[in-house]
């Protein structure tokens, strides 16, 4: 890992205004106008512009996934022209080393988790963001990240909380306990967030009109490159 990484490798580190205010709006208003393209995922319990692997793996969509990767980034273009590359960009500096896009996967998307769905509710599940890795990847612990910029952050609740457990094998544990520590991450509009995605993990609950809509992307480590996905 590199030194960069080490120095991002907390239970969470917080790169505020990468994005200004306006520009948020006006891409958040952007993907309002592509949401007959949005994917939706679980029921329409969330749902995604452009297609997230792990919402795929856990449908038993797999195929679907990897059949529309190309279509998917397309998409993205058409409705963020540029957005993708510059995520990318922002990743390649922010670890120090040349970032791409992991092949035959999707590139970076949005995340739209609505106001008043189930996740709104109840927050989501605690999770690790592992589905992503190969099985090598976790066995020699390939250094690995998470990246999430919050483009529309919910008006009351809404954070991350992130615990001081890290993946023993299950992508899905129970909360842990009351003595684990935990930060919640409340996110600011532009604000860009980095998790070790070995890192327990849940979105908290959130009340009100506004939908949370944050562009998301993962990284993994191989040599000297990291590859990017969604």
């Amino acid at each position: 890992m590199t030194a960069t990484a080490r120095r991002i490798s907390r239970l969470a580190s917080r790169f505020p205004r990468m994005l200004d205010p306006f520009e948020c709006r006006v891409l958040v208003a952007q993907i309002d106008g592509a949401r007959a393209a949005w994917t939706p995922n679980f029921g329409g319990v969330q749902y995604t512009l452009g297609r997230a692997w792990y919402t795929h793996f856990e449908e038993d969509r797999e195929d679907e996934y990897f059949d529309g990767a190309e279509e998917s980034d397309a998409l993205v273009e058409r409705a963020l022209p540029g957005f993708q590359d510059r995520l990318l960009d922002m990743a390649s500096d922010l670890v120090g080393a040349p970032v791409v896009r992991r092949p035959r996967y999707c590139g970076p998307g949005v995340h739209v988790f609505p106001a008043g769905s189930e996740v709104a509710r109840k927050g989501g599940e605690p999770h690790f963001d592992t589905e992503g890795l190969t099985r090598e990847h976790l066995l020699k612990r390939a250094p690995a990240l998470t990246l999430i910029l919050m483009l529309q952050p919910a008006k009351s609740g809404g954070g991350l909380a992130v615990w001081d457990s890290t993946y023993a094998g299950h992508d899905f544990p129970e909360r842990p306990p009351p003595d684990v520590a935990c930060d919640i991450v409340d996110y600011k509009v532009g604000e860009l967030v980095v998790i070790d995605s070995y890192r327990l993990h849940q979105i908290q609950p959130f009340d009100d009109s506004t939908d949370r809509v944050s562009a998301t992307f993962h990284l993994v480590q191989e040599g000297e490159t990291w590859l990017a996905w969604f």
